[in-house]
């Protein structure tokens, strides 16, 4: 396994590096000390793994690594003081991440996970580049699992059961049933990577699942007053109403 180590820290470095050299199917591969010259070197030399500081000057661990195309993006174990970072972790895909200061037992069993995701990481990258077409307007795989927190816990939420997302300032709103969940997430770039034949936007600020939809009432304003299966009202865009309206009745038609 091909491995980078970046971290801004010197001894960090060294210590990673030290610990790496006692597995015999480990190769270190190259060490950076900031974000820039980190995404520099992963396109160059293309690991399988890196073990990454979240907290760098300039760039961040966090921010290197979204940076990536998820086709080069490898696999990260993060390296933190803090333990605030597990929700991002878990969108970014990485294997784990470990507590400052590092625990050998810990980084044993960080190194063991990557070996065992390796296989499937590789099978994956297809995947990966299909979502690398999905920003290019190609066939693509779409979103099926958001990642979002609930107090201390990091809960999954299947796309298929989310009924409606309204925007909430620099957050979107998961609507599942009566429950909410709050995301990160622009409704643009949500309405992009969501499977146009099962959500369709219907206003700046609202996206909803076509099978929810249960009833339309056009307005004098040429919007609409929609009506999910629970009931929810929601309004819909003149803007949209073609396309929602496209998607309704079954016709391709629909543009993110």
């Amino acid at each position: 396994m091909r491995v980078a180590v970046i971290d801004d820290e010197p001894l960090a470095r060294s210590g990673v590096i030290t610990r790496l050299a006692a597995h015999a199917d480990v190769e270190v591969v190259g060490e950076f000390a900031d974000g820039p010259s980190a995404l520099e070197g992963i396109a160059a030399l293309a690991p399988d793994l890196v073990f990454i500081d979240v907290q760098m000057p300039g760039m961040t661990g966090l921010e290197a690594l979204a940076a990536l195309p998820p086709a080069q993006r490898p696999m990260a174990v993060l390296l933190t003081a803090y333990e605030n970072f597990a929700v991002r972790a878990f969108e970014l895909q990485a294997v784990d991440y470990l507590l400052k200061p590092i625990d050998d037992e810990r980084f044993a069993e960080a190194l063991e996970r990557a070996r065992q995701a390796q296989p499937y990481r590789r099978s994956a990258a297809p995947a990966a580049s299909a979502q690398v077409a999905a920003a290019n307007g190609e066939d693509a795989s779409w979103l099926n699992r958001f990642v979002v927190r609930v107090g201390r816990r990091v809960a999954f939420v299947e796309a298929a059961e989310v009924e409606w997302i309204q925007a909430d300032g620099d957050y979107a709103t998961l609507h599942v049933g009566d429950r909410a969940y709050l995301l990160r997430e622009s409704m643009g770039r949500l309405s992009r990577q969501l499977d146009p034949a099962q959500f369709v936007r219907v206003h700046r600020s609202t996206i909803v699942r076509i099978d929810c939809v249960a009833e339309l009432q056009p307005l004098s304003n040429r919007d609409a007053m929609l009506r999910l299966r629970d009931g929810t009202p929601v309004r819909a865009s003149r803007t949209y109403i073609e396309p929602l309206l496209a998607r309704l009745h079954g016709r391709p038609g629909f543009g993110g």
